[in-house]
């Protein structure tokens, strides 16, 4: 599960292992997403990158590009 952390500054550490777990085409669904403009809890996505301050990079099927935010938002990789 990609979720909220208490401390939302990110290590050179955790943003590797995050674009370990999150690869370029990984396929994720929103679980969580604080933004008016969210696409609705289920929305599944495929992931185009981390960016540097660790958030996952999704286009989602719905035709949004909003990212999920490291230590806000939630999403779950689908197996």
């Amino acid at each position: 599960m990609y979720k909220k952390q208490d401390n939302i500054c990110i290590s050179t550490k955790m943003l590797a292992c995050l674009r370990k777990l999150y690869p370029i085409g990984t396929r994720v669904e929103l679980v969580k997403m604080d933004d008016v403009q969210a696409p609705p809890v289920g929305t599944k996505g495929t992931v185009y990158g981390v960016d540097d301050i660790g958030s996952l990079l999704v286009h989602w099927d719905n035709g949004s590009t909003l990212h999920v935010l490291y230590g806000i938002d939630v999403c779950k990789i689908l197996k």
